[in-house]
């Protein structure tokens, strides 16, 4: 999907799990630039904040 969002920041919060993940991975993958906050460290969030 091309939500024409490239280049943009965004701020996500609960991003280490559930919807907030999910958000996380879909700006990644659409070219924003993210900011994620999370209280807590997952594995699946490891994962995406090393791409």
């Amino acid at each position: 999907m091309d939500l024409q969002l490239s280049g943009r920041v965004a701020v996500v919060t609960g991003a280490s799990k559930g919807i907030g993940l999910a958000v996380t991975r879909t700006l990644l993958d659409e070219g924003v630039h993210v900011v994620a906050a999370s209280r807590k460290s997952t594995p699946n969030w490891r994962r995406s904040a090393a791409t």
